[in-house]
């Protein structure tokens, strides 16, 4: 951490604290006053409608609850700025707009320094400190008072899966450092208290083989197996496969003696790679994936440390020349995407012309499959290489209207369904899910892609992207206007997220039920409004740039067009990558007719994903509004296969209503 240290500092990794200058506790009163604070830290800088603070700390709110809370914040205000001089505006806990907010700084809140503690990169010699101290930060469960509010329960899930993953760091940093028989310990509870993280078990039994105890090294692994065969009935992953079968062979990467600093996963992410890199660097990249697959599901920095490792990974296993290595590291990450728009187009051109690089320097015929306990038959692995990179080209190159990236999606899932393989089927249709819009109206199939999906992960013990089928039926079936079969998917995936702390999935339930207020009527549009405001705050710092950027804007102008009410009074609104097609009705709202017409004319087709149908119905009333029947016809005939489904709402995130009545007004 560099700057100064704030005057006032909180404290959420185990009870909800607030400290002052000197570090002495602040006294926060009661039990109400914990929660606003709590909520509004929960919300990272952004405002929290008074609405819905009221919601989250009442179950059945008093006729004065609205009271009661301005008299828990005026209270809140003079415990944590005490010197701020009467009728003088607080600078800490600010009401703007509709709501409240705390604007703590970005090194004032110890789960804020946690999660950039855990995500950054370096050495193991700089891990290993920066480690111990952010653990030592944990005074116990993440917002301990609260276990039970929803409102906190996918941050607490959240900072859980970083904690974990920051005692495997930390373990691994010590192996690299020669210092194994002190991670042994902690690795030990670390299993006994999460038998089913794969990761912990790798690490004890390779900190075990490091200190000479190749027969507990053995017996941990037997014991990993037997765990996960008997209980969850899936077989161990190929990190713990691989370090069997090394373990049993002497394998020479295993010799403490022959490794660096240099090689640790992130130091091996982030540096400039010298190419005479050690035999058990291999072994170690392809561990890298999977810590960053982890990673990923815990969203927020996590992710956004996945993402940027991820192509320095690759690149390390490109620069070894070795194109099986290179096919297992990119195919590694089989992480379930839902959403249609790259986080990061840039680093998705990298990932598939890598992956392209890669398919072309795989030679043919069956490949040798690597060492490993439990390996595919000759013939299939290299099959099974192809195939996910095929998988890695379809998924990175959603929202696109390359052709490419369908036909990869149509190999992948032909390769896949031969192999019977159920995980690289799973990744596969990932891939011919975010290839099914190459027009409007297809929420049908992908509907039935869902449907084998859930199958598929529920036969085979893949939670992860049962919850990805799950989601893809919520759009599907809201699309459909079945929204009783849209709510069953959302109660499934947030059931599943809540067991398996996968904390973005509420994040897309939550926008579902802000459109569900909508699409039934069941709420005005002010209350929609805010519930849409709402969803919008779980987005601050989820780590996901391509899904919100530009959301709130068009969700909010959707929802005004939808029920005839006046666009936005502020036409600077930040639309982001939906400019082009919200621009034209917001001028018009304005009453700029010839600047909306002029865009109209050089409007481009919406992008191939899963907003598309809502774009057009953009367009399409700003085209009727202004007479432009060249754009008119162009609108209609994109519309018509989706005559049957709501405009927009097979996003799972906003709609437009019928797209029948959009057609309607094309003529």
């Amino acid at each position: 951490m560099t700057g100064e240290v704030p005057a006032t500092t909180f404290g959420v990794l185990g009870p909800v604290t607030a400290w002052d200058g000197a570090g002495d506790a602040i006294g926060l009163k009661g039990p109400r006053h914990r929660s606003v604070l709590a909520r509004l830290i929960v919300a990272r800088r952004r405002v929290v409608p008074v609405a819905h603070l009221v919601t989250d700390l009442w179950e059945d709110p008093p006729p004065d609850a609205v009271g009661a809370l301005r008299t828990f914040v005026a209270a809140l205000r003079r415990a944590l700025e005490p010197q701020r001089p009467p009728r003088s505006p607080a600078r800490l806990l600010v009401t703007e707009g509709p709501g409240y907010a705390l604007r703590a700084e970005p090194d004032a809140v110890d789960a804020w320094r946690f999660e950039r503690s855990v995500s950054a990169a370096g050495p193991p010699e700089d891990v290993l400190p920066r480690l111990e101290e952010a653990l030592g930060w944990w005074r116990g469960p993440a917002y301990a008072d609260f276990p039970d509010e929803p409102w906190a329960r996918a941050e607490r899930s959240r900072l859980t899966e970083l904690r974990l993953h920051a005692v495997e760091r930390l373990a691994e940093a010590r192996v690299a450092l020669g210092a194994a028989g002190e991670a042994v310990p902690d690795l030990d509870a670390h299993v006994a208290e999460h038998p089913w993280r794969e990761e912990g078990w790798r690490l004890l039994a390779l900190a075990l083989y490091r200190t000479g105890r190749q027969g507990d090294a053995l017996a941990v692994l037997r014991r990993a197996r037997e765990l996960l065969v008997e209980q969850l009935g899936v077989d161990p992953g190929p990190g713990l496969r691989r370090l069997e079968a090394d373990i049993l062979h002497h394998a020479p990467h295993l010799d403490p003696g022959r490794q660096g600093p240099a090689d640790t996963v992130w130091a091996r992410a982030t540096a400039a790679y010298d190419r005479s890199v050690p035999s058990g660097a291999r072994a170690r990249l392809e561990s890298t994936v999977g810590l960053m697959r982890d990673l990923a599901v815990t969203g927020g920095g996590g992710l956004r440390a996945a993402r940027q490792h991820r192509v320095a990974a690759v690149a390390a296993a490109e620069e070894l020349g070795d194109a099986e290595l290179t096919a297992r590291v990119i195919g590694a990450y089989d992480v379930p995407a839902i959403w249609t728009r790259l986080d990061d187009p840039g680093q998705a051109g990298q990932v598939i012309a890598a992956a392209e690089r890669t398919l072309a320097a795989l030679p043919p015929g069956p490949a040798a499959p690597p060492k490993v306990a439990t390996a595919p038959p000759p013939g299939t692995a290299r099959d099974a290489l192809r195939a996910r990179l095929l998988a890695t080209i379809a998924l990175e190159s959603r929202g696109t209207n390359a052709t490419r990236g369908p036909a990869a999606a149509r190999e992948a899932e032909l390769l896949a369904r031969r192999l019977d393989d159920p995980g690289l089927l799973a990744f596969a249709l990932n891939g011919v899910f975010m290839q099914t819009f190459h027009r409007t109206g297809l929420a049908p199939r992908r509907d039935a892609v869902g449907a084998e999906l859930i199958a598929l992960s529920a036969r085979h013990g893949l939670t992860t992207y049962e919850v990805l089928g799950h989601l893809i039926r919520l759009q599907a079936r809201g699309a459909l206007a079945d929204f009783a079969g849209a709510d069953a998917h959302a109660t499934a995936a947030d059931r599943l997220a809540a067991r398996h702390e996968l904390p973005l999935v509420n994040v897309f339930t939550e926008w579902y039920r802000a459109l569900r207020l909508d699409a039934t009527g069941q709420a005005p549009p002010r209350e929609v409004e805010a519930a849409y405001r709402a969803a919008a705050a779980r987005l601050d710092g989820a780590g996901m740039p391509g899904l919100e950027h530009g959301l709130l804007p068009l969700a909010l102008l959707c929802l005004r067009v939808r029920h005839a009410l006046p666009t936005p009074a502020d036409e600077s609104s930040d639309f982001g990558p939906y400019e082009p097609w919200t621009r034209p009705l917001v001028l018009l709202g304005h009453g700029h007719r010839r600047e909306a017409a002029a865009k109209l004319r050089d409007v481009p087709d919406p992008p191939h994903d899963l907003l598309q149908e809502a774009m057009w119905c953009l367009v399409a009333r700003a085209a009727v509004a202004v007479g432009d029947r060249e754009t008119m016809a162009r609108a209609r005939v994109a519309l018509a296969p989706a005559a049957a489904e709501l405009a927009g709402a097979g996003s799972g995130l906003l709609t437009l209503g019928p797209v029948s009545e959009h057609l309607g007004l094309l003529g």
